[in-house]
């Protein structure tokens, strides 16, 4: 089985960037398990987000999250990554994650 390409939408791949250099190596290895077609060792859901879209959390100290949807058969999508500095995630983060994801659906079909 061939890994699924990772697509960053937005300024996710700027953002993880942007990580301390342990955080961007852990989230490099939770991508690569979801491209194996795995899950990464601490994930959960997000339906609040839409349907698919999982969170992958990255301990280092510091809290950082990705927000990525696979559900996709052409590739991963990650929507959004950032540090996470209070125990709800802001409103601002899930409504981006939002936008980025309704984006996708719409270029994917065409509307």
């Amino acid at each position: 089985m061939a890994a699924k390409p990772i697509r960053w939408l937005g300024s996710s791949r700027v953002d993880v960037r942007g990580f301390p250099e342990k955080a961007r190596w852990k989230v490099g290895h939770e991508l690569f398990q979801v491209q194996q077609g795995l899950t990464p060792s601490d994930w959960k859901p997000m339906s609040s987000v839409g349907r698919g879209v999982m969170e992958i959390r990255i301990h280092t100290g510091q809290e950082f999250r990705v927000l990525y949807v696979a559900r996709f058969e052409e590739a991963i999508y990650v929507l959004h990554a950032f540090e996470k500095r209070e125990r709800q995630t802001r409103q601002v983060d899930m409504t981006l994650a939002r936008k980025r994801l309704s984006d996708l659906i719409r270029t994917r079909t065409g509307r």
